[in-house]
């Protein structure tokens, strides 16, 4: 996916001459005010802003001063493009958190070799936090993603009165399969159930992760209960049907799992622990009853 760079300049002649330049390779947005600036800033997050000290309705470092206090857009890398060569207007941008500062006139190519070398940076830095946030064994998110993800949709479930659905998810005998056929293999075992169980998630808002060993943990937000029910069962299913050998399980001689869900009500007063705890519990029935089977919370 192509890189984003908003151009914020009140001259028409400069942000059609960077829009010529950088088209070819980023997406392109353009605003003639400071104003047109946040407001694009927050609706399309581009991961580099182009952005002149000099705008009709407030100067550019008040521009980055309003979106450095901004969560969703404090992370957006800023170049400022300016007139003024004075070193000590160049040291307040840096000061607020501008990464670079291009005078006017522009070159050409120190224009496209700077927005290519803070663009890389971006790049690199968001892979980072991908790979920070990913179980390397599963490849699904780990368990302080998960964590982050849950209390956000909690808090979104909590203002909307929206239904929030966990699942709990644990191999059945795991231990044993290590023990019978060797920790590599176990891995494998853990890989394949970890793509039923993203496979089986078809919401972006949907959330797979590995929450400690063999146990996974789903989250679906504005599911209730009937439809959460419908899709643990069918990871459970899924399992079942690879037909991976298990000879010292007690629940089957294939490898299975066994699910545990709860299901916050609209309107109910329960705590995000509490639903969390109510999903263990229902794991742990499932385990009691048998295992490879799937006990939920209504």
């Amino acid at each position: 996916m192509s890189q984003k760079v908003l151009i914020a300049d009140d001259d028409g002649i400069n942000r059609q001459v960077l829009a010529t330049l950088l088209k070819p390779e980023y997406v392109v947005l353009l605003a003639k005010t400071g104003e047109q600036a946040i407001e694009r800033a927050q609706r399309h997050l581009p991961d580099l802003l182009m952005l002149d000290v000099m705008l009709p309705d407030m100067d550019g470092y008040e521009v980055l001063r309003r979106l450095r206090a901004d969560p969703a857009t404090a992370h957006i890398e800023v170049i400022f493009i300016t007139g003024m060569g004075r070193p000590e207007d160049e040291a307040r941008g840096l000061k607020l958190g501008a990464a670079d500062y291009i005078t006017k006139p522009f070159n050409t190519t120190v224009v496209m070799a700077r927005v290519a070398t803070h663009l890389e940076v971006v790049r690199q830095r968001r892979m980072l936090e991908h790979l920070a946030h990913i179980d390397g064994l599963t490849e699904l998110a780990n368990r302080r993603r998960f964590d982050e993800v849950y209390e956000s949709e909690w808090q979104r479930a909590s203002r909307h009165s929206h239904t929030i659905s966990v699942a709990l998810l644990d191999i059945d005998c795991f231990k044993q399969y290590n023990d019978h056929y060797g920790h590599p293999a176990g891995d494998r075992a853990l890989r394949a159930v970890a793509r039923v169980a993203r496979n089986a998630l078809r919401r972006p808002c949907d959330v797979a992760a590995r929450y400690g060993g063999e146990e996974l943990v789903i989250l679906m937000p504005e599911t209730d209960a009937a439809q959460a029910l419908y899709v643990a069962e069918g990871i459970r299913e899924a399992v079942a049907q690879m037909l991976i050998p298990h000879e010292r399980s007690i629940a089957s001689p294939v490898l299975t799992v066994s699910i545990g869900g709860a299901t916050l009500s609209v309107g109910s007063q329960e705590t995000a622990p509490a639903l969390f705890d109510a999903a263990d519990a229902a794991l742990y029935r499932a385990k009691e009853a048998g295992r490879n089977r799937v006990n939920w919370r209504m």
